[in-house]
């Protein structure tokens, strides 16, 4: 299967990590690295760690792009980036050891009428090219959630497995083009569905009515709960080791679409990829930056990921 991943608001990740954060305060905070990243483009880099080669497309601000070029040839990556005037975001990730993520997104390029339909007409150029495409990420300043969910209804013609990981309002219009495969967080099934789900069954019941809209496949994370899979015919839930080591959650969202990804891709039934998913997730967490460097700590968690059917 040939790969594709879009990511339309591109992003410097900044990543640190200190205990607790003290707002109004001076914190010192220990710095795990500046990388290239967007939620695509954090797919395909796992993606290649795992031996999936895919190519990659979005827009990226034309001032700011070195690094990405670097990481692209080095990863060997097809890229299809679109160059806009303006920077590509920094965003700022502090993680917690004693809460979660706190994210400080900063605003980058801004995507002209002529950009956007520049990208839809060169995007729908290539699709057909590809077996499998991830939409990933949110909507940069200058698209619309209307355009998105148009542009994704046209995308979806190619007979492709669409698969859309967003949030907000480009997830409530997106899912009207009725991708094979939606992947929210808890948290973004929330908003969603407009009221808390403080247990499972909540969650299985929003998953359903996002499902009843027309989406085939629902994955919804749970954190360190996690992950539910619902499809037509079965609610499966992954339950990986809880991490002794954690260092950042940041991307390991993103790390679970690629483990859905390449299980669809090496024909794994939906429970090999859930767990492998899941696994893939649970060791990013315990590292530095996203990816997969050494496919030998894979293995016991694997191994210790439980799988239930609903």
């Amino acid at each position: 299967m040939k790969v594709l991943t879009v990511t339309l608001n591109t992003a410097y990740d900044l990543i640190g990590r200190l205990t607790r954060l003290a707002l109004g305060e001076v914190n010192k905070v220990e710095s795990l690295g500046l990388y290239p990243a967007g939620k695509g483009v954090n797919v395909a880099k796992v993606l290649h760690n795992l031996g999936i080669h895919s190519a990659v497309t979005g827009f990226l601000g034309k001032q700011n792009q070195s690094e990405y070029q670097h990481m692209f040839a080095n990863l060997a990556l097809t890229d299809y980036f679109q160059r806009v005037p303006g920077l590509t975001r920094v965003n700022v990730k502090i993680t917690e050891t004693e809460a979660e993520v706190t994210d400080l997104n900063f605003q980058g390029y801004v995507i002209t009428t002529e950009d956007w339909q520049h990208f839809v007409e060169f995007s729908l150029q290539i699709a057909p090219e590809f077996d499998l495409i991830a939409v990933c990420g949110s909507l940069p300043d200058g698209i619309s959630p209307h355009a998105f969910a148009k542009w994704l209804t046209q995308l979806n013609q190619h007979h492709i497995k669409l698969i859309l990981d967003t949030s907000n309002q480009a997830l409530t219009m997106g899912i009207q083009s009725k991708p094979w495969l939606v992947k929210p967080n808890y948290r973004e099934l929330e908003t969603w569905i407009g009221h808390s789900l403080p247990t499972q069954a909540d969650v299985i019941h929003a998953g359903r009515q996002l499902q009843s809209t027309g989406i085939e496949n629902v994955v919804v994370s749970l954190g360190e709960k996690g992950a539910i899979w619902l499809t037509q015919d079965n609610i499966i839930h992954a339950q990986p080791p809880i991490c002794d080591n954690l260092i950042s959650t940041v991307g390991a969202g993103d790390s679970m679409v690629a483990g859905l990804i390449y299980g669809i891709v090496n024909q794994q039934s939906i429970s090999e990829t859930l767990t492998f998913a899941s696994a893939i997730a649970a060791l990013r967490i315990s590292q530095k930056h996203v990816g997969v460097t050494d496919m030998t700590l894979l293995k016991p968690i694997l191994e210790k990921v439980k799988i239930t059917f609903i």
